[in-house]
């Protein structure tokens, strides 16, 4: 209910104000469990990914944003569950995949913090992990114009052009390495930016 009120409201904001355009939608699995990774430039990145795909996602978030209880109990109820960054969190890992295996999507930036000045960060290990683990689709996502609407380090909207792309599914085969498996996601993800 939470999610659903939520989703709606991001909608109509990123239309009217941010005119969202989105391509690959039906590149979103219409069943079963899935992974969305996309390229992270923006907190507003989750709230764009998650008005563009047609299914609920869930969302791993950083740990100390569920300090705050009232926003805490908001990003729980849309869906996100806490990950301590840098560190292996075997219990995000589990209900990640928990919540995949129950037919759900997981959004992932596998870049795990938002780039500044559009610098390319590490990914991090996890996504290779998790599609290697999960054996579902992940679909690639390309998110432009939310860098411009809320630069890293500022707390006020601008007003830009915000899309999402997504990408074809990509199919892990078994027997690859994580390293190698998070390479092909990164690449699928920095082709959809051409």
């Amino acid at each position: 209910m939470v999610y659903s009120f939520c989703r709606f409201l991001s909608f109509l904001i990123l239309k009217l104000f941010f005119h969202i355009e989105v391509k690959g939608r039906e590149n979103i699995p219409t069943k079963g469990g899935f992974i969305v990774a996309s390229n992270h430039v923006s907190f507003m990145d989750p709230i764009a990914v998650g008005v563009a795909s047609p299914r609920a996602l869930n969302y791993m978030a950083r740990h100390d944003l569920f300090c705050n209880p009232l926003f805490g109990w908001l990003i729980a109820h849309c869906n996100s569950f806490p990950v301590k960054r840098n560190s292996a969190d075997f219990s995000a890992l589990r209900e990640a995949i928990r919540r995949v295996k129950s037919g759900g999507g997981l959004a992932i930036f596998p870049e795990g913090s938002r780039k500044a000045n559009g610098a390319s960060l590490e990914p991090q290990a996890g996504i290779g992990f998790l599609a290697s683990k999960l054996n579902v689709p992940v679909v690639p996502a390309f998110v432009k114009g939310t860098e411009i609407a809320l630069p890293r380090g500022k707390n006020k909207l601008k007003a830009a052009k915000i899309s999402v792309n997504f990408g074809e599914k990509i199919h892990i085969e078994r027997g690859r390495s994580y390293q190698d498996i998070t390479a092909t996601i990164m690449s699928s993800i920095k082709k959809l930016s051409d």
